[in-house]
């Protein structure tokens, strides 16, 4: 069998692809088994909107041998004719357009399967980026006509102060930079890979040359080209109204795009992650199917970086092993309420948080300054007495 495609209207091709997407399915001919996943969406796409008209074939004279072996006819059968006729044209009226349908219905289920996965695997590849965590960071949203988004954050990730710069002033930019950097101690800048990337980039990187010659320091500040999407619909997001209620929107992007290089999942996590990019076909798929893959993906990534007890967003703590939103909540406002915990058995004065959520979160969820050094690793606390029994057998 063989997928075929032509434009469905080459009066109308101009106007319903003006950009040449589909150029190279303009005359496709390709036998099914050599058929790559990417080239079937693309060809669903097309057909979608009306650009291509696309059949699968399976010719009658290469599948009539074996029919015939199947249903022999005997050449002295005075129907013989008859039956022959009949049996061709059940094949073309009847079970040909079934088994059209069957191998599109297959092509398109194993090339989504396979999409999905890829798409799981991008998006476990950004999430587990190594965090840059405890410096202090300079996020840069790029633009144009609007200007740069200036943002700073402390080692925590909290809000420290706004401006914009505009690249055509390329003096006061940098100065308003230059100030920035010094008054905070900065030694990280982020820069949001979006409009304008590539030029403010420039700038940075020639402030930096500037300050190194005058400090004589090579390599004492540093800026990462940050992967911006979905910013802006984390800014526009509830979320961020209740991080930030007097921020607008382009500043709460701005500083998503500084925390998603101090600690990429503990930001990420809070964007819908199909917002976020992780293929070219995703809308393409079954978004069902690909909603439950990358939440199972965001909950691995979770569980296995682990999140600290102290610092960790209601947004990231849902995910844990056995915590639900309720009780991520229930966290937050526990934490607020009465302080840093300082152990992970304080996790039992939480409200709404029983001994079944504790057994299945705690190895889950660590404690980085508190009273129990082994809160700080992956050691459930009821193997605690087990950790403690093999270092007293263990050479010092």
């Amino acid at each position: 069998a063989a997928v075929g495609a032509k434009v469905s209207d080459p009066e109308k091709v101009a106007e319903k692809d003006p950009n040449g997407v589909y150029q190279l399915y303009y005359e496709f001919h390709e036998n099914v088994t050599k058929l790559v996943p990417h080239r079937v969406l693309a060809l669903n796409r097309a057909e979608r909107e009306e650009v291509l008209r696309v059949s699968v074939s399976l010719p009658y004279e290469q599948v009539q041998r074996n029919i015939t072996e199947r249903y022999p006819i005997k050449a002295t059968s005075p129907f013989a004719q008859y039956l022959t006729s009949a049996m061709e044209d059940g094949y073309k009226r009847l079970l040909a357009p079934a088994m059209e349908r069957e191998v599109r219905a297959e092509l398109t289920r194993k090339a989504e399967e396979h999409a999905i996965t890829i798409f799981a695997a991008n998006l476990r590849n950004l999430l587990l980026q190594p965090p840059l965590r405890g410096r202090k960071v300079l996020g840069i949203d790029p633009g144009f006509r609007t200007g740069c988004k200036l943002t700073v954050i402390d080692e925590t990730g909290t809000f420290i102060e706004s401006d914009t710069i505009y690249l055509f002033q390329t003096g006061k930019a940098q100065q308003v930079l230059r100030n920035l950097l010094t008054r905070y101690g900065i030694t990280v800048i982020a820069i949001g890979n979006g409009t304008a990337s590539r030029e403010t980039e420039q700038l940075v990187a020639g402030l930096i040359r500037e300050l190194e010659g005058e400090g004589g320091k090579s390599g004492r500040i540093g800026y990462v080209i940050v992967n911006e999407a979905g910013a802006s619909v984390y800014s526009a997001s509830e979320i961020a109204r209740q991080e930030f209620p007097t921020l607008d929107a382009t500043q709460r992007g701005t500083i998503s795009i500084a925390r998603r290089l101090q600690d990429p999942l503990a930001e990420l996590v809070k964007i819908d992650p199909k917002a976020v990019g992780v293929g070219l076909y995703q809308h393409d798929v079954d978004q069902k199917e690909l909603a439950d893959m990358l939440e199972r993906v965001i909950v691995s990534c979770v569980n296995y970086a682990g999140v600290e007890l102290n610092s960790a967003s209601a947004a990231l703590l849902k995910h844990v092993s056995g915590i639900n939103n309720r009780v991520a909540t229930a966290i937050v406002n526990y934490r607020g309420q009465h302080g840093p915990f300082k152990s992970r058995e304080e996790l039992h004065k939480v409200p709404g948080l029983g001994p079944a959520t504790f057994v299945q979160a705690a190895g889950f969820l660590k404690v980085a300054t508190g009273v129990e050094p082994l809160d700080n690793t992956f050691i459930h606390p009821e193997s605690y007495a087990a950790a403690r029994a093999l270092l007293d057998v263990l050479p010092a």
